[in-house]
């Protein structure tokens, strides 16, 4: 069974109410639908009513596989603002809020904040920035991340790594040029996506040109404060470094090489690259050399599991995006 195949067995045991604010996107509706049909989740669609009801119509689908919510009933709005208002540590009052939920996708992030959601899924109609601002704003950064990122699962032939031919590899999307206090958050975040979605006991590698002082320069002095400060924020979790790619993954390297004793060296199944040009090129050369199927990337550092879908996606890989999610979200409570 690969591994997508897994994690949409996991999804059937444990569905999860997912909420779509881009309810009358086609290829949105019918991702939705297809993951609701066959029981990954159950779909929410955000907006209005009458609208979508058509639309569900139109397209043959079966009405009884959605939940729709009105966006403009005041009953249930005013019971989201003020379970929302009553959070701790929110940052909009209820006027602004209320100003808010005229969009779908801050309607369905409140939703998602309060419980009556687990999963706010978009990114065909709205931009990544009208995800990332709302995240930000409404559901908010979990303690001690500085940082919004993404992680990627690879799936990779011919790779015999600690995980078989899997490895966790972030940050490849969102955060350009991240300090060692962004890079210490994106591996704490990325231990916890791989742990909620895999059930793996992240062992994480924060890699550079050099293995433990074997090169100088400031390149490597982040990556070795990076790995200093997730160690002091998380010491529960196998966080070390800086380690050179071959040495985070061979444990035949990583005896030459790694002279003290690591949970990581050698045996790394999460992989977190110092830079986004990194990150980029290591991702395309082993989709492109390696043949691996690449899967996310994933938004982490959010309180809550928020996804920014890629709008070329076809409607498949939606799918599997969506049931992604819905197992993170799963994994986190």
């Amino acid at each position: 069974m690969s591994v997508i195949d897994q994690i949409f067995e996991k999804a059937k045991q444990n569905p999860q109410k997912v909420a779509f604010p881009e309810a009358l996107n086609e290829k949105m509706m019918e991702a939705a639908y297809q993951a609701g049909e066959n029981g990954y989740i159950y779909p929410v669609l955000i907006g209005n009513p009458e609208e979508i009801g058509k639309t569900i119509q139109e397209r043959g689908y079966n009405a009884d596989v959605f939940t729709i919510v009105d966006i403009k009933e005041e009953t249930y709005k005013h019971s989201l603002i003020e379970r929302y208002i009553a959070l701790p540590e929110t940052r909009l009052k209820e006027k602004a809020l209320n100003r808010r939920m005229a969009d779908a996708l801050q309607y369905a992030m409140v939703m998602q904040a309060v419980g009556d959601v687990d999963v706010t899924f978009a990114g065909i109609d709205y931009t990544t920035g009208d995800v990332l601002l709302a995240g930000q704003m409404i559901i908010g950064l979990k303690p001690g991340i500085a940082t919004i990122s993404s992680i990627g699962l690879c799936d990779i032939p011919g790779f015999n790594g600690s995980e078989g031919s899997l490895l966790a590899v972030g940050d490849s999307a969102v955060c350009t040029n991240p300090n060692a206090e962004q890079l210490a958050s994106i591996a704490i975040s990325a231990c916890d996506t791989v742990k909620s979605l895999l059930d793996w006991q992240p062992r994480c590698a924060m890699v550079s040109y050099s293995t433990l002082g074997s090169g100088q320069g400031e390149l490597i002095d982040k990556v070795t404060e990076a790995v200093k400060i997730a160690n002091e924020l998380r010491p529960d979790l196998d966080i070390d470094g800086e380690f050179q790619l071959d040495a985070a993954i061979s444990p035949a390297v990583a005896a030459k090489k790694v002279k003290r004793e690591s949970a990581v060296a050698g045996k790394a199944n999460v992989i977190i690259w110092p830079d986004l040009n990194v990150g980029n090129v290591a991702v395309k050369l082993i989709q492109q050399f390696g043949k691996a199927d690449a899967y996310g990337p994933m938004l982490q550092g959010f309180n809550k599991v928020i996804c920014d879908c890629s709008r070329g996606a076809p409607v498949s890989e939606l799918v599997g995006n969506i049931v992604i999610s819905a197992v993170r979200a799963a994994g986190s409570k």
